[in-house]
């Protein structure tokens, strides 16, 4: 018998092509071949964040991430990287089947690159008219990625969102929601107002699997929801996309490299573009101290409000299965 669950995202889990419609939310350094491919072992879909890599580094995790799977698994790629198309065909070269584009709007012809190799095309979109354009131009799916998750984020909440986009999308098309799951019950919320599956960084970032630090992964275990904060706007003129973390001495520090970046722009020595790819750096930089050297005072924890809901490492095979059984008993 098929349970409900599995019956609600039978769509998702089709357009994946794997057993459940749960994606891995793409965390730089932590969304690795290791936690990628323990992730797409367990029946979920494993996402590489190639965040700030070069398209050489993106190579050699794609084969190093085949060496451990053979299921499905994606690539996500930040739309400001200089060298987008390169990377997309890097994609190419290895068939792989999803590409998600994140962190603004798809550069003209991106889209087609990666449609041209057969792959299919995840996007983010803040509002629902640019969801629509999105899906239009040929977009596949669509995450829709509330405030409360970890990393860059949006301003409004995944609940208002959820009830913004499911009713006018999710009939004709694959929407992933994400931002703030910590729990099965809410998937099976999302699943049951339409949504074709869900995405999940914060539950994951402290998996068996997952390279990260013991640091950093201490941190998560003893932070609560409130310990997950937005980081703050210097310079309105300084479009700098909000990322959520555990506030730390390196939260402060990212406030005063905002002043910096935005005291060169105004003395006219570097662009705006210049600008936010320094900011990209910077944060690519602090996440590595955290990640990997486990400094988490100075580097960046990024984290979802659901942390308070991770408090012990298990293996990604057990986190997946909890979260169906939930799902399956609040459904029941």
């Amino acid at each position: 018998m098929t349970s409900k669950t599995k019956s609600l995202m039978a769509r998702g889990a089709a357009f994946l092509g794997t057993e459940h419609a749960i994606l891995c939310g793409a965390m730089s350094w932590v969304s690795e071949r290791n936690l990628v491919a323990a992730i797409s072992n367990a029946g979920a879909f494993g996402v590489i964040a190639c965040g700030a890599m070069t398209p050489e580094l993106l190579d050699a995790e794609i084969t190093g991430t085949k060496a451990l799977t053979t299921k499905p698994f994606g690539v996500n790629l930040i739309t400001m990287h200089p060298q987008l198309f390169d990377l997309i065909a890097v994609c190419a070269k290895h068939k792989v089947g999803h590409v998600v584009l994140a962190g603004g709007i798809p550069p003209k012809g991106s889209v087609e690159a990666i449609k041209d190799f057969g792959a299919k095309v995840l996007v983010f979109a803040p509002t629902l008219a640019l969801a629509k354009k999105l899906l239009r131009s040929g977009a596949d799916a669509l995450v829709i990625e509330g405030s409360e998750a970890g990393g860059h984020i949006g301003p409004v909440a995944t609940s208002v969102l959820a009830q913004e986009f499911l009713p006018a999308l999710a009939e004709d098309h694959v929407v992933f929601v994400a931002g703030g799951i910590g729990r099965g019950e809410m998937i099976a919320a999302y699943l049951e107002m339409g949504a074709s599956g869900v995405q999940l960084g914060t539950r994951f970032a402290c998996a068996s699997e997952s390279i990260a630090h013991p640091n950093f992964k201490q941190a998560f275990f003893r932070a609560n929801a409130r310990d997950a904060v937005a980081s703050v706007q210097v310079d309105p003129r300084l479009p700098v996309i909000p990322v959520r973390a555990l506030k730390n001495k390196g939260t402060e520090e990212f406030t005063a490299k905002q002043r910096e970046v935005a005291a060169r722009l105004d003395a006219g020595e570097i662009e705006m573009g210049e600008a936010q790819l320094q900011i990209e750096h910077y944060w690519a930089g602090a996440l590595r101290r955290a990640v990997i050297d486990g400094d988490v005072e100075n580097g960046s924890v990024m984290a979802g409000q659901s942390v308070g809901m991770v408090s012990k490492e298990q293996p990604a095979a057990e986190i997946v299965a909890e979260l169906i059984a939930e799902s399956d008993a609040s459904l029941a």
